[in-house]
């Protein structure tokens, strides 16, 4: 499967970085799913979570108002 390479970044630190298969956020404009072969893209996000799946299967979730994160493994 395609993959895409994300960093997630606060003003602060990268809070994130990694190899996922689909990205899942809250932007000004509402929520936006972004997968492998889409057009690279720059966005504000909104307050609220930001999912990632990664390569491997995880699910990792941040925080998009602070940088606090938690991630949980697919079964």
């Amino acid at each position: 499967m395609a993959e895409l390479n994300v960093s997630v970044v606060s003003a602060e630190r990268r809070v994130w970085e990694g190899a996922a298969t689909q990205i899942i956020a809250k932007t000004t404009e509402g929520e936006i799913g972004i997968l492998a072969g889409h057009q690279p893209m720059l966005a504000i996000l909104a307050e609220g979570e930001i999912r990632v799946t990664t390569a491997s299967g995880e699910k990792i979730a941040v925080d998009a108002a602070g940088d606090s994160s938690r991630s949980t493994t697919t079964p």
